[in-house]
């Protein structure tokens, strides 16, 4: 396994040793003590997620105000551009965000901490994304901040109009975003 860091340091790529031949290939998509030895992070994983979307769907800008979830994505069918903003007010990196392609060809994770709205763009066909989470999902703490916020101005690279769930059309603007 291998950890790359990205623009804000918290926010990590983690890109796993693949072992294949003419068979496929096997991979260790998770392994708690290298986890921590590599990222210095002791996480414990709570709940495991799998979503399928269609071409072109976006979802987010999702997180949780309280029982504030770490995330660690990947991707097993398709490709998704996959995206974390620093929603922390307290942060050198307050309101920056950082994208990174995701997809099962490559198999990069993305770890996404507590203190960070997530969201995901579809760009295959389909898309099946899977993700671990250190605190369990809570409908009354979640908050959805918009897509196309003009003060994040996220650099989504989309083909036409996203489609979104009607929970993402009212996404708040940042500027009045509860935030950490």
């Amino acid at each position: 396994m291998k950890v790359v860091a990205t623009s804000i340091s918290d926010v990590l790529i983690i890109e796993p040793q693949v072992f294949g031949d003419e068979r496929g290939f096997f991979f260790e998509s998770y392994n708690a003590r290298k986890f921590t030895e590599l990222t210095g992070l002791k996480t414990e994983f709570v709940q495991d997620n799998h979503s399928r979307s269609a071409r072109n769907v976006l979802r987010g800008l999702h997180y949780q105000i309280r029982q504030p979830q770490g995330k660690l994505v990947r991707v097993v069918a398709g490709a998704v551009y996959d995206v974390a903003v620093d929603i922390r007010k307290n942060s050198p990196t307050f309101g920056k965000w950082e994208g990174v392609e995701l997809s099962a060809e490559n198999k990069r994770m993305l770890w996404v901490p507590p203190g960070f709205a997530h969201g995901f763009l579809v760009l295959s066909e389909y898309a099946e994304f899977l993700y671990k989470t250190t605190d369990y999902w809570a409908s009354e703490h979640e908050r959805c901040i918009a897509w196309n916020d003009p003060d994040l101005n996220i650099a989504w690279p989309l083909q036409g109009e996203p489609q979104l769930s009607a929970k993402d059309r009212l996404g708040a603007a940042f500027s009045g975003a509860e935030v950490f």
